[in-house]
C-alpha cells in the first residue's frame, strides 16, 4: 500500500457517518425543540431580565432573623425526619415483597410477575404525586411525605433487593433446605450473609436520596424545608429562600459525609474478637434506632387517628374515584400532548444538561467548577423550575429549563471522572504528532470516555422522565400541570387517567434506555 505523500491530510473516513446521524438528530430533535417552546428570545427581554434580576437581587443578603432561624432549624429537622420515617417504612414494605420478588421465595429464580407488577407501580409513579393524593386525603403535614416516600422507595427497595438476592451463590441456601431448613431460615442464614453489605450500602444511598426528595414534596404542603421554600417563593422573598437553599445545602452535604462515613465502615473488615456481627454493623443498628425513635418522635404523628375507621372509610372513597378513569377521546388526546410535552422537556432539559456538563467538566483547575456544579445539582429542580418560569415565563421550556441546569451539576461531576479516567496514551500521541489540543481531546479522550458518558446520559433521562413529569406542579407544562389542575378541581376520573400516563411513559422510557445500553455493549 502506498505511504501517504508528506504534507498531505488524509480525510476522517468516518465523517460522512457522522455528518449523516447529526442530520439524523436535528430531524428527530426539531419537534421535540418545538414542543419545548425552545427560543433565546426570553433571556435578550429587558422585562424579563428585569424581574429575574430583582428577584435574585433579593437573595442578599440572606434571611438570618432569630425568629425565621428557628422556623428554618424546625423545618430542617423535619425534612430529616420525613427522610428517616419515610425509609423506615420503605423498608418495612420492601423486606416482604423483595422475599416474594427474588427467587428464595420460590427455589427459583424468576421474578414473580404480579409481585414486579406491584414493584412498578410504586416506584413508577413519582413520589411527588403520591405526596400530593396524599395530602388531598390527610391534609397538610409531614403525614403525606412519609407515607409517598414509603410507597415509591418501598418499590425501588424491593426491586433492587430482589435482584441482590439473586446475585448470591444459591449453593449455602440449597444446603441449609436439603438438611431440612425452612425456605426463611434458607433465606436469613444462606443467602442474606452474603448480600447483606451490599444491602446495607444501597439502603444508606437511598436514605440520602429521600433527604433531597423530601424537600421536593415540601411543595405540595408535604412539611419540611421544601413547604417553608414554597410559601418564601410564592411570596418572592429572596432572603427567606437564599437561607433555605442554604440550610439544604449543608443538610444534604451533611448527609453525603455521613453517607460515606457509613458506606465507608462498611467496606471495612471488621476487627479480630469483635462481635458476632461487628462493632460497626452493631453501633449502626444503635445508631439507625435512636435516629428512628427521634424522627417519629419529632414528626408527632398520630397514626392511630390517621388510620382510624372514619379516616381509612374517606380514603376508601377517595380512591375508588380513581378507579373510572375517564377514556373519552377529547381527554385521551389532551392526556397525550401532556405526554408529548413531557417527553420533550425530558429530552431536550437532558441535552442542554449534557452539553453544560460536558463544558463543566473540561477545566483542568476543578476547585471552582466543582464548587458549581454542587451548587447546581444541589438546587431542586422545582426550586430551578420557579426561578426559569419568572424568565421565560409558564410552558414546557421553564421545565427544560430547571432540568438542565439542576442535570448539568450532576452529569458534570459524572463526566469529569469519566474523563480523568480515560486512557490518556491515545491524546498524548496525537499531541506529539502535533495535533492541537482541542483535535486530541475529540480524537483522542473523548471516543475511549463516550460508552460511559452515553450511559450516564440515559441514566439521568430515565431520572428526568419522571422529574419532568411534576415540574408542571410550578408551572412548567407536561403532565405534572395536567395533574394538578384536576387534582386541584377534585376531576378524579381525569387524574386517574394522568397518572397511569405518567406510569406508562416512565416504563416505557425505562425500556427504551435499558435497550439503548445493551446496544451499546
Amino acid at each position: 500500500m502506498p505511504a501517504t505523500p508528506v504534507g498531505t491530510e488524509r480525510r476522517d473516513p468516518a465523517a460522512r457517518g457522522r455528518l449523516i446521524a447529526l442530520l439524523l438528530a436535528l430531524v428527530v430533535l426539531w419537534p421535540m425543540l418545538q414542543t419545548s417552546g425552545f427560543s433565546l428570545a426570553p433571556f435578550f427581554d429587558s422585562n424579563n431580565l428585569k424581574v429575574v434580576g430583582g428577584f435574585l437581587a433579593q437573595f442578599l443578603p440572606p434571611e438570618s432573623s432569630q425568629e425565621f432561624l428557628a422556623y428554618l432549624g424546625q423545618a430542617s429537622l423535619e425534612t430529616l425526619a420525613i427522610a428517616t420515617a419515610g425509609m423506615a417504612l420503605a423498608l418495612l414494605l420492601a423486606l416482604p415483597l423483595s422475599y416474594l420478588a427474588s427467587g428464595a421465595a420460590r427455589e427459583k429464580v424468576s421474578l414473580n410477575p404480579i409481585t414486579r407488577a406491584v414493584l412498578t407501580i410504586l416506584r413508577g409513579v413519582p413520589e411527588l404525586v403520591w405526596a400530593l393524593v396524599f395530602v388531598r386525603v390527610f391534609g397538610l403535614g409531614p403525614a403525606a411525605g412519609v407515607l409517598a416516600l414509603g410507597l415509591t422507595y418501598g418499590g425501588m427497595l424491593a426491586k433492587v433487593y430482589a435482584e441482590i438476592l439473586e446475585s448470591t451463590d444459591p449453593a449455602p441456601a440449597r444446603a441449609l433446605r436439603a438438611s431440612g431448613a425452612g425456605r426463611l431460615q434458607a433465606l436469613l442464614y444462606g443467602s442474606l450473609p452474603q448480600a447483606a453489605r451490599e444491602l446495607t450500602s444501597y439502603s444508606v444511598y437511598r436514605w440520602e436520596c429521600a433527604i433531597r426528595a423530601s424537600v421536593v414534596m415540601g411543595f405540595v404542603g408535604a412539611g419540611g424545608l421544601g413547604q417553608l421554600m414554597d410559601q418564601a417563593m410564592k411570596m418572592l422573598n429572596g432572603g427567606e429562600v437564599a437561607s433555605i437553599l442554604l440550610a439544604f445545602m449543608l443538610l444534604v452535604a451533611l448527609a453525603d459525609l455521613l453517607s460515606w462515613w457509613l458506606r465507608r465502615a462498611l467496606d471495612t473488615p471488621p476487627a479480630a474478637r469483635a462481635l458476632p456481627f461487628g462493632w460497626r454493623s452493631a453501633a449502626l443498628l444503635v445508631l439507625g434506632g435512636i435516629g428512628l425513635w427521634a424522627s417519629f418522635g419529632l414528626l408527632g404523628i398520630d397514626w392511630s387517628a390517621l388510620f382510624s375507621r372514619d379516616a381509612l372509610q374517606s380514603m376508601g372513597s377517595f380512591v375508588a374515584g380513581f378507579f373510572s378513569p375517564d377514556l373519552s377521546a377529547a381527554w385521551l388526546r389532551k392526556v397525550a400532548q401532556g405526554v408529548w410535552e413531557t417527553l420533550a422537556i425530558s429530552i431536550i432539559g437532558t441535552l442542554l444538561a449534557a452539553a453544560g456538563g460536558l463544558l463543566l467538566a473540561l477545566p483542568r483547575w476543578r476547585t471552582p467548577w466543582n464548587a458549581l456544579l454542587n451548587l447546581l445539582r444541589s438546587v431542586p429542580e422545582l426550586v430551578w423550575a420557579t426561578i426559569t418560569v419568572l424568565a421565560v415565563g409558564l410552558g414546557p421550556f421553564a421545565g427544560a429549563l430547571a432540568l438542565g441546569l439542576h442535570t448539568a451539576g450532576v452529569l458534570g461531576r459524572l463526566y469529569a471522572e469519566a474523563l480523568q479516567n480515560a486512557p490518556a496514551a491515545p491524546a498524548r500521541a496525537l499531541r506529539l504528532a502535533g495535533s492541537s489540543r482541542l483535535l486530541a481531546f475529540c480524537y483522542g479522550t473523548l471516543p475511549a470516555a463516550a460508552p460511559q458518558l452515553l450511559a450516564y446520559t440515559l441514566y439521568r433521562w430515565e431520572m428526568n422522565i419522571r422529574m419532568a413529569a411534576i415540574l408542571g406542579f410550578v408551572g412548567a407544562g407536561g403532565l405534572g400541570q395536567l395533574l394538578y389542575f384536576e387534582l386541584s378541581l377534585f376531576h378524579y376520573a381525569q387524574a386517574s387517567t394522568v397518572i397511569i400516563a405518567m406510569l406508562l411513559l416512565s416504563m416505557a422510557v425505562d425500556w427504551s434506555s435499558a435497550a439503548l445500553r445493551r446496544a451499546m455493549r
